[in-house]
């Protein structure tokens, strides 16, 4: 038990994704506003359609003072490794040390993505040896001094619900963030969501052994109903909960609700009973979320 009060005892840490601006001031008007409201990460994700999310770090970092800027998450599948790390540890360099970075396998929907590229779409499986490939050929040559970074551990956070991804994360990432978790089709109550979670979680440790205590545990927030600001925008817990009623949704562990001490309490919960607290949200939810966060300082 006792790895499990050394991370109850962490520090919340709050991340924030920023997927869409229309300029260089608006995408630094939007750090600015995260860092304001009291997130410690803001992040992009990594997706062609969108900006590259390399510069658009460094544009929002020169902008803002505090707050560390991330990835959620690039997607393996569209790097070599070696060039990859070249490009983590120039961000890392103009970002003075702020950055983190998350990585992913690349989602089922990304295939078209991968045509658009010209790059082989390969099954889950293969993307995810990739992934686990990817991450110890880009540790090694940071231990090597091959590349110019400011810190030669840079965090590193892997993003996933499928059991393959979530081992690799326990086994090799500084974040482990459980991207939603396995719900029964018939859940009708908080208690059966959080069974699920407490499921997840306990997975997370037996995968990660002896480092489970060293590892930050989070959660992606797929919505937030602060009572008082209109209806919740259910769009991601559907994405990711197809068949679930809207009723349903909100006993997702990744769904918020309540007032501002009622969801600072849930997050307090989660930290102390799961050892979560780690905690992404989308700009959608982040000023409804700072209401808690608030609380939590």
């Amino acid at each position: 038990m006792e790895d499990r009060n050394e991370m109850a005892s962490r520090a919340f840490r709050f991340a924030v994704g920023v997927h869409i601006a229309g300029s260089r001031k608006e995408w630094q008007d939007k750090a600015r506003r995260a860092e304001d409201l009291g997130f410690d990460v803001v992040q992009v994700p990594d997706h062609l359609g969108m900006t590259s999310p390399f510069p658009t770090l460094i544009t929002m970092a020169e902008a803002t003072e505090r707050i560390r800027v991330g990835t959620m998450v690039l997607n393996a599948g569209f790097y070599r490794p070696a060039l990859l790390a070249r490009d983590i540890a120039t961000v890392d360099q103009l970002t003075d040390g702020r950055f983190e970075v998350g990585l992913g396998a690349g989602p089922n929907f990304a295939k078209p993505e991968f045509e658009l590229a010209g790059l082989p779409f390969p099954s889950g499986g293969k993307r995810i040896e990739y992934l686990g490939e990817t991450i110890r050929e880009i540790r090694a040559l940071f231990a090597k001094d091959h590349v110019p970074a400011v810190n030669r551990h840079i965090p590193l956070l892997v993003a996933g619900h499928g059991n393959r991804v979530v081992r690799l994360a326990a086994e090799h990432a500084d974040t482990v963030s459980l991207a939603g978790v396995d719900i029964p089709a018939d859940i009708d109550s908080d208690e059966t969501g959080r069974a699920a979670l407490a499921e997840r979680v306990e997975y997370v440790r037996a995968a990660a052994g002896s480092r489970f205590a060293d590892i930050e545990l989070g959660l992606m927030i797929q919505a937030v109903d602060l009572h008082g600001s209109g209806e919740p925008d259910l769009t991601l817990p559907r994405m990711f909960n197809q068949g679930l009623t809207d009723a349903q949704l909100r006993h997702l562990p990744g769904f918020l609700s309540g007032s501002a001490s009622d969801i600072a309490d849930t997050l307090r919960h989660y930290r102390d009973t799961y050892a979560l607290s780690h905690y992404a949200v989308t700009e959608t939810d982040m000023t409804a979320l700072a209401k808690a966060i608030e609380l939590l300082r």
